[in-house]
Parts: structure tokens; sequence; C-alpha cells
């Protein structure tokens, strides 16, 4: 989040920077572009995906409470998704001041339920350790490589906080980042990893199946919300992306309309907005569920997380100038660990993913 330009984040932020820091070696410079034109490409991929796999997984939650709905969930699910892209235009500022509050209770919820499945399996406090996951590498290295491309969609979300960070800044998203998001995250796939450990038939839908029955509505309907406010934050960063390729000069001028006079990083762009409904509506249409929806995903998170480090790379070396024993050793752990999560997911590309 330190990488900024201006007070704006996203891959062409600091691409931007990365062009800065590489001014004098024109062929380097020209990769920054190729390698922040292609994580721009593939944000726009993760914009389109997160909205509809997060809607589809919400909304699944009513096939456990009521039975014969399966055939409603992508019709409820695209209302939902089409009413969301239609309110676009007119802002967030009137219904932007819920957010908070709702996902301060989101979190504090999925924090909950995490500690009620810990109490019920308290045994898989044992996975803190890193040597069960190493040894299970080395007895299994396929099927690691393998889930290392399932368990990418825990990481999803992360460049769009990079992105909107012009929306609201480095330091409310670092704090809410760790006094609340981190330890709830972490709380709630303890959790579900507990009650997957005591009744293996969980896995089908952990989440959901964690929450003792009578919360399952209620959670249904938060788990709505919530997921409509992360759909909201990578639709801003999409926006906020274009106005920054505008300005770069890498894509047309287009109509961009300010949607609050107290914030300037709030924006809408009409084409990028009609763009990425109809690429959500596609994906809703052809996928029909989350669980099909996940299985192809990961190709664009991960490609773009690869492209920012490799940018970030420049930005630390040329523009800040860390010391090369200090800052290589760093970079090289992060590309590895980037490049071995891309590296799992390139298989989905066979199975439609992006």
């Amino acid at each position: 989040l330190r990488a900024d330009n201006q007070g704006e984040g996203g891959i062409m932020a600091l691409m931007a920077l990365a062009r800065r820091a590489s001014a004098k070696h024109p062929k380097l410079q020209m990769m920054m572009v190729v390698f922040g034109l292609f994580g721009a490409a593939l944000f726009y991929g993760d914009s389109m995906i997160t909205p509809a796999v997060s809607v589809l997984s919400a909304m699944e939650g009513l096939e456990l409470a009521f039975d014969g709905l399966d055939h409603w969930i992508v019709p409820m699910a695209l209302i939902v998704l089409v009413g969301l892209f239609l309110i676009q235009r007119h802002g967030t500022a009137r219904i932007g001041v819920l957010f908070g509050p709702v996902m301060v209770v989101w979190f504090l919820v999925l924090g909950a339920l995490g500690v009620y499945g810990i109490m019920q399996s308290p045994e898989v406090l044992k996975a803190v350790n890193p040597a069960w996951g190493l040894n299970f590498f080395i007895i299994h290295p396929g099927i690691g490589v393998a889930i290392l491309g399932a368990v990418v969609l825990a990481l999803t979300g992360a460049e769009a906080l990079y992105a909107d960070m012009g929306h609201f800044g480095r330091k409310p998203i670092s704090r809410a980042w760790f006094i609340l998001v981190l330890p709830a995250l972490l709380l709630n796939y303890f959790g579900q990893g507990a009650l997957v450990l005591g009744n293996p038939e969980a896995v089908r839908n952990p989440f959901y199946l964690l929450a003792p029955g009578w919360v399952l509505l209620p959670l249904i309907g938060l788990s709505t919300m919530a997921t409509i406010i992360a759909s909201q934050a990578v639709i801003s960063g999409a926006f906020s992306m274009t106005l920054q390729a505008i300005q770069l000069g890498y894509i047309p001028r287009m109509h961009i309309q300010h949607t609050s006079s107290d914030a300037q990083g709030q924006i809408y762009i009409g084409a990028v907005n009609w763009a990425l409904m109809a690429g959500v509506i596609m994906l809703v249409i052809g996928f029909e569920s989350s669980g099909a929806l996940a299985s192809a995903y990961g190709v664009a998170v991960t490609g773009t997380m690869l492209c920012t480090t490799i940018l970030v790379s420049t930005v630390m070396l040329m523009l800040w100038k860390w010391p090369p024993l200090l800052a290589v050793p760093l970079l090289i752990c992060l590309l590895l660990v980037d490049g071995l999560f891309f590296a799992a997911n390139v298989p989905k590309i066979f199975q439609g993913g992006a």
C-alpha cells in the first residue's frame, strides 16, 4: 500500500511508478508497461468473476434452508447483480453509510462462527504449525499443487483493496485489515476446517453448515449484503483503474461522472459499468453455480498478483533505492509464492478459467 501514485492505488498506479523508476532504461520500461497492462486486463476479468461467484455463493445458502429452490438461485443472483450495476450511476453515498456497519457485523459474525467451529474440534489448531503443510507437500506433491489452485479463493479481493486506496486511504485499509478482517477470516477458516474434520460430508458447503440451523436465514441475508459490498469494491476498483489508464494515455477518453462532492476518487464510467454487467451476466448464466465458477477461477487473481510483484520489485530497487541485500531475498520469496499460485491455476485455463 506504500506504492501509491498521488494517493491512487492499483496496478496502473504501480505501473506509473515503475515506468518512472526505469526511465533511463527504455527496454526495461517497456517491459514494465507490458506487465502493467497485462495485469490490468486480468483485473478486469477479476472484476467480473468476483461479483458473480460472490453473490452466487451467498444465494446458494437458500438451498440448505428451503427444498426446491435450486432453479431460483441463478435468477435471484441475476436480479441482485443487475440491480447493483443499475445504481452505479447514482453513486453509493446514500447507501454507503451502511457499508461500514454491515461489514463490521459481517466480520464479527465470521469470527464468532469460527470460534464455534474450533470449539467442536480444537485439534484443527495444529495446522498453525507449518510443518504439517510442508509434510503434506512432501508426501503428496501433485495434490499439494492442486490445493494451491483452490486455496487461492482465500486471496481474492487483495488487488481490489489496493485499487480502492484512492477511495478510502492507506491507513483506514491497513487498520481495518489487521484489527478486524484478518483475525475474523483466520478464525472462520479454522472453524470450517474443524467442521470438515468432524464431518467430512460438510465439505459441500462448510461455511453455511458451520452455523447453527436457527441462524441460517439471517446469515444468508447478511452474506448477501456483504457480497454486494464486496462486489461494489471491485467495480469501484475497475472505475479507478480505467481513470488511471485514461490519464496515462493507454485507452481512449471516456465520459467520467463524479458521484460525490466530497470524495474525489468516487467516480462512475458508464462504458465500463455496462461491459462489466454484461460479463457478469454471461458468467452467472454460463456457470450456474459458485462451485463451477470457482473451479475455473484463479488465473486472473494470481496473474494480477504476479504482475504486481514484478512491478513493485522495480519500484523497490530503482525508485525507493532499497539495499539489494534486503530487497532481493524478500522479492525472491514473493515471486516464488506468486509463481507457485499462478502455476497451480494455469490448468484452469482448460476449464474456461480466467
